[in-house]
């Protein structure tokens, strides 16, 4: 099944039940008065998050849903049943609004957790309730409200740790491949990645950390250009980014450099905290060049991005360089994550390469 992180639905909350006119007719009772009961209120939709669930793609079949309308009023003062909620499971993750308004409605966030996306309409009033001195009979009603009726649109948004960045065929997807179970597609020609994929990096028991492989960004995703606006999102929930950057690309130095460039640009086009969130640079693919080419091209791009934050050297098709790095964020998630520091956090004091180590 492929990866659908958005969806359109329309929500139709039940409407209220209607209040009843009677009046109690019973043998030797002449004068029994009214005894319309109220209708019952309507059903209302809620959204359920549901940990089981990472995807949308049940919503292309069904997009219209329903609760129950509250049943009438009933004479002998009965009160209509109150209308069945409609719980409507999305994967955590998912951000609603309002397909009309654009008005943020919330987001699920946690396992069974539930968002009123459209309330039930208010019950009608039976003619007993407008029994008084002065209106011995009355033969008025309210008829009940009409529920909310809503179009949603909803975002999957990925809960991840760690979130690859970069452009198409920086090797992404096989850096996932190898330090996860994840299986996106990989070839030995270019092309990018058409569905996020997720994977769980683990480093040792109850040592663990998601890593999202999100489409390549080209130049104008952050205006809507191809698929990166639909997926810069997904990097907004993550709490670190891996830059990666093929090293040795058909345009040779110059091009890796330009490429690192047009991906800063669309970071810093897209806004919000994104562009200021956390980056570390990973240099891809050094096993196809030699030692010392792969040392002036490193240097060349710190010196051009005047970079002082954390830089590592992998191949994602060997796994060199792997291990290292994924220790390296389990360290760094584990400090972010509480206020316990750890090795890693201690020596995160400026800039740091393990390359010179």
């Amino acid at each position: 099944m492929k990866f659908v992180d958005e969806a359109t639905i329309r929500v139709f909350a039940g409407d209220g039940g209607s209040g009843c006119v009677s009046f109690r007719r019973e043998k030797y009772i002449p004068k029994g008065g009214p005894d319309g009961g109220d209708g019952g209120d309507g059903g209302s939709v809620f959204l359920l998050g549901d940990e089981n669930l990472n995807t949308l793609a049940d919503f292309r079949m069904q997009r219209s849903f329903r609760a129950e309308r509250g049943q009438n009023g009933m004479g002998r003062d009965r009160t209509g049943a109150k209308g069945k909620d409609l719980d409507i499971k999305v994967p955590v993750g998912t951000r609603v609004t309002d397909a009309e308004t654009g008005e943020l409605l919330g987001e699920l966030l946690e396992h069974r957790q539930r968002l009123l996306v459209a309330q039930g309409g208010f019950h009608g009033i039976g003619n007993t309730r407008f029994k008084s001195s002065t209106n011995r009979a009355p033969r008025q009603s309210t008829p009940g409200t009409p529920g909310d009726r809503r179009e949603l649109r909803m975002e999957l948004i990925l809960l991840a740790d760690v979130g690859l960045l970069g452009l198409p065929n920086a090797g992404k997807s096989s850096l996932i491949r190898k330090v996860s179970s994840a299986r996106p597609k990989v070839a030995d020609y270019p092309f990018t990645t058409l569905h996020p994929n997720l994977g769980v990096v683990r480093i040792a028991r109850e040592r663990s950390f998601v890593i999202a492989d999100i489409p390549g960004i080209i130049e104008g995703a952050a205006e809507g250009a191809g698929l990166g606006l639909r997926f810069l999102k997904h990097l907004s929930r993550t709490r670190l980014l891996l830059h990666l950057v093929d090293m040795a690309p058909p345009g040779g130095e110059d091009s890796a450099n330009e490429d690192v460039r047009r991906v800063v640009t669309e970071l810093e086009k897209y806004g919000g905290e994104l562009a200021q969130k956390e980056r570390w640079l990973v240099l891809n693919k050094a096993d196809l060049l030699d030692d010392d080419i792969f040392a002036l091209r490193r240097d060349s791009l710190l010196e051009e991005l005047n970079w002082n934050g954390r830089i590592y050297a992998i191949s994602a098709l060997t796994g060199a360089g792997t291990e290292q790095l994924m220790k390296d964020l389990m360290a760094r998630l584990e400090a972010l994550r509480g206020p316990a520091t750890t090795p890693a956090d201690e020596a995160d004091n400026g800039s740091w390469h393990p390359l010179d180590n």
